[in-house]
């Protein structure tokens, strides 16, 4: 039966507030992930010895237990959005904190948690929980007299990057720092603190390049490719050159054989290879459709948690899908960050629909009350 503006169920009302065309542009990047895997991904899952759907199988339930959250968080009121992202963001610090005592070191990184059957990336999750939190601090100083929603925002985020740095995880740290710093200048940051913070930045990233061989590797790399290991990065560069506009059709890419993280972070380049260019721009404008169309429906909201919150949430999104498609471009050094609703990992998968669940509910257009 079709849902009638008349309908006052608990999905009556969600149908009739919740933004249509950015939850449509969510499902169809999420479609797209689904066909995106099933194309790079039994290549990767064969070299590990498993079947050649592992990955799909897998993908396809995690992505079920995402869309469940996603619609479940989108029917929460704002005050609930603020009572989850406390809530998560306790304890995804908690684990991310584990993680320096019983985490598994990857690429010299202590980031995930491993459980029977079960890997946790627990900074994925922090990370838009902390978004919600700080916009709430950075409201809380216009709606209460002589409330220092500075001071404690900056507390909150030097507590939250102090947790990010002892894993490292230095891509994380500057995702962080710039949704942060966004908001911060959209609640009227002083012009001292900017150019305090703008300095701050710099030195971090000289620190990061000189303190972290993780992290000068990757930049040397970037900037001379004769110095390491490219090997990834050509392979995804010549995926490209291979499908041209129009790709050499589905199933067909050889290249994408020889990627190991073809079904992850290299999954653009399985685009690239099988769908061309012309795919390659349907996903771009894919990302700039959700990320305009928010700030689009932003102009005349008056709530500035709300407006602080879908800013801070936009950004990170938006900014996660250019490091991605920067790296498998070889424009920007690589950084293991996967293609938000495209790339194969459960955490991240979950996380951005935590995210996405978040937009949707701020997004809505009921509220009026209890906010």
């Amino acid at each position: 039966m079709p849902i009638t503006r008349s309908d006052q169920s608990i999905l009556g009302r969600w149908w009739w507030t919740v933004d249509h065309l950015t939850l449509g542009a969510i499902a169809i990047l999420l479609i797209v992930g689904v066909l995106l895997i099933q194309a790079a991904s039994p290549p990767v899952a064969m070299r590990i010895g498993q079947d050649g759907y592992y990955f799909v199988e897998r993908h396809l339930f995690q992505l079920l237990l995402g869309v469940v959250l996603m619609v479940g968080l989108s029917l929460l009121s704002p005050s609930q959005i603020r009572m989850v992202a406390l809530v998560v963001g306790v304890i995804s610090f908690a684990l991310v904190i584990a993680t320096h005592f019983w985490g598994v070191e990857i690429k010299g990184a202590k980031r995930w948690i491993h459980l029977p059957g079960l890997s946790i990336q627990p900074s994925e999750f922090l990370k838009p929980c902390f978004i919600i939190l700080s916009a709430r601090l950075f409201s809380r100083r216009l709606e209460t007299q002589n409330f220092p929603g500075f001071t404690f925002a900056i507390i909150l985020y030097v507590i939250v990057v102090s947790g990010l740095l002892m894993q490292p995880d230095m891509g994380m740290t500057f995702l962080v720092s710039i949704v942060w710093a966004t908001q911060f200048f959209l609640a009227g940051m002083p012009f001292f603190l900017m150019l305090g913070f703008i300095g701050l930045g710099a030195a971090g990233i000289l620190a990061a390049y000189f303190f972290f061989p993780h992290v000068t590797s990757r930049v040397d790399r970037f900037l001379n490719p004769d110095v390491g290991d490219n090997y990834q990065i050509q392979k995804s560069l010549e995926a490209f050159h291979s499908g041209g506009w129009l790709g050499v059709g589905p199933g067909e890419g050889q290249i994408k054989m020889a990627i190991p993280d073809a079904h992850a972070d290299f999954i653009f380049s399985v685009a690239g290879e099988e769908f061309g260019l012309i795919s390659c721009v349907v996903i771009v404008a894919l990302f700039a459709f959700i990320i305009l169309r928010g700030f689009w429906r932003l102009r005349h909201e008056n709530n500035f948690f709300i407006f602080l919150s879908v800013a801070g949430l936009l950004t990170e999104f938006g900014l996660q899908a250019v490091i991605n498609m920067g790296s498998s471009l070889h424009l920007l050094p690589t950084k293991g960050m996967t293609l938000p609703f495209i790339s194969y990992g459960g955490s991240s998968l979950l996380a951005l629909s935590l995210s996405a669940g978040m937009l949707l509910s701020l997004t809505r257009k009921h509220y009026g009350q209890n906010t």
